[in-house]
């Protein structure tokens, strides 16, 4: 039960947030604004953006949870999921950074349109896909929200989903990415802060890691080994070597294609931050996820020693870290901090989904599709309205939480790598690659994504992540639908540069007006 102070802090953090959107809304001229902030992000604020939207309920509560499950066998997550950041920012970034500026692209789906000369069908499909795996992970983000709220004031789990909907709503319709990024940063750094002040008494009041070692090495000796040998051989040691190498790719890739990450990269301000921001967000969020792993170590050594007791519930284990730190650090005065701390790390993700539903829906689908005679005044009201749609609807499908949290987020990156990863790679780097090539490595992605992972979660266990299987269809649908059919115009090719290269030489960044964001070539699907 939260105390006057823990609720007085949590009001006064909500009303920075509604605060921040306020004072975005005043920035928004147009769409541009509206979805990509001007393009004026600086190096901090879009370096944060970029951790903050990987980092989610699953940084505090679905990796903790993790690591109280499976030991060290999962720590490789640690390494994975912040390479997703300097993936995306250098694989995806560089480019797109670009080639937004000079052609004007406000959404990954307008370079997927030109890139490959299907301006309905691809942008389409593209649009529909970015949203059905944004909600599924939306639906991820709003069970950690409740997870928290309930644990601190004690109230029903839809009353919990109902304040964080309605806040988070409140200033992501408001302010769009502006107030998206600035919430963030604000966000990122509570976070940052936090889990630095609030991991390490977890840890110690368990003994240190090689008291905890030696406790957890006592339920099963491969705890404290680097994978589970395989063939699995209990439902909590799936960490096998070839499972891992297919969770590598999962979180490294997945997460770096995924929607409401690389369109960020096309907000930035200038080109030059790519040079240091896969670096500097490497590091922060490998930090953070070191240390939240160990507080799960933590907690299931103590609770193995009967010196604590998680929750009654089918995801106990989302507890752990929150058991934590109450068990270290009993102090009415800290607890105001940590409960802001796991709201930051939750809604970091959740404002940058919602924000990617309303705008994938009003620019590509209904903009560009339906209404190409949309004004801004209507393609901004298009958007809101799909945000609070999209939020009214996820949070009714999060009334039922998931048995484990981390499942959930996997399955939306899971359908994000099969769906986007090869599209956008190919897209980017093989001249070969063909409009048809990629709506086909789309579809067959996406549906092969549902049918996988159906199969591994209600049917039977597969040796590898079920993305896995889902990829190699979808590069095989790519390559052999690109080989059968025409290739895309060499002007098209070179306009979005595509080739076996990241930066191209001889073709620097062209500065833009704010009109020239809005123009495009006479040879642009847009116009077809």
């Amino acid at each position: 039960m939260a105390d006057l102070i823990t609720l007085a802090l949590i009001v006064l953090y909500f009303v920075v947030l509604i605060g921040i959107g306020s004072w975005a809304s005043k920035k928004i001229k147009n769409t541009e604004d509206y979805i990509l902030a001007g393009r004026s992000l600086g190096f901090w604020v879009f370096t944060i953006l970029i951790v903050c939207s990987i980092c989610s309920g699953m940084t505090l509560l679905g990796v903790s949870g993790f690591g109280y499950t499976s030991g060290w066998p999962g720590i490789w997550e640690q390494i994975f999921v912040p390479l997703a950041a300097s993936f995306c920012i250098i694989f995806f970034g560089v480019k797109l950074n670009a080639i937004g500026k000079t052609r004007g692209y406000l959404t990954i789906q307008d370079y997927l349109a030109e890139r490959f000369e299907s301006p309905r069908a691809l942008r389409g499909l593209s649009a529909i896909a970015g949203i059905v795996v944004s909600l599924i992970y939306l639906v991820g983000q709003y069970a950690a929200i409740s997870i928290v709220l309930v644990w601190l004031f004690n109230i029903p789990h839809w009353q919990a989903l109902l304040i964080a909907g309605v806040i988070i709503t409140a200033y992501t319709v408001v302010g769009g990415l502006y107030a998206v990024s600035w919430t963030t940063l604000f966000q990122g750094g509570i976070l940052i802060l936090g889990v630095l002040l609030m991991a390490p008494p977890v840890i110690m009041s368990a003994g240190g890691l090689d008291h905890i070692n030696t406790v957890i090495a006592g339920i099963d000796p491969n705890f404290v080994e680097p994978w589970f040998p395989s063939p699995a051989y209990a439902s909590y040691a799936y960490a096998t070597p070839e499972f891992l190498v297919s969770f590598g790719i999962l979180l490294m890739v997945g997460l770096a294609c995924a929607p409401h990450v690389i369109n960020n990269v096309l907000a930035a301000k200038e080109a030059r931050y790519f040079k240091w921001a896969p670096l500097v967000a490497f590091l922060i969020y490998a930090v953070v996820m070191f240390l939240v792993k160990f507080t799960g170590f933590a907690v299931r050594s103590l609770v193995e020693e009967g010196t604590l007791v998680l929750p009654d519930a089918v995801n106990a284990q989302d507890f752990a870290f929150i058991a934590g730190v109450e068990h270290a650090m009993p102090n009415v005065a800290l607890w105001a901090l940590f409960a802001v701390i796991v709201l930051a790390a939750v809604m970091s993700t959740t404002d940058r989904l919602m924000l990617t539903v309303g705008t994938s829906f009003a620019w590509d689908v209904y903009k560009n599709i339906l209404r190409p005679s949309a004004t801004d005044r209507e393609v901004l009201l298009v958007s809101k309205v799909t945000i609070i749609l999209g939020a009214g609807g996820t949070l009714l499908l999060a009334i039922n939480p998931p048995e484990m949290l981390a499942w959930l987020i996997w399955m939306g990156i899971g359908v994000m790598l099969a769906t986007f990863a090869v599209p956008l790679l190919a897209g980017l780097y093989w001249r070969g690659a063909t409009g048809e090539g990629a709506i086909a490595s789309m579809a067959v992605g996406l549906v092969a994504a549902g049918i996988f992972g159906y199969y591994s979660k209600f049917v039977g266990s597969l040796p590898v992540h079920f993305s896995l299987y889902a990829l190699v269809l979808s590069a095989v649908a790519m390559v052999v639908a690109s080989l059968m059919t025409a290739k895309n115009s060499a002007e098209i090719l070179d306009n979005t540069r595509t080739g076996w290269f990241i930066q191209s030489p001889g073709q620097p960044s062209r500065k833009t007006s704010p009109g020239d964001a809005w123009r495009v070539d006479q040879d642009s699907p847009r116009q077809q």
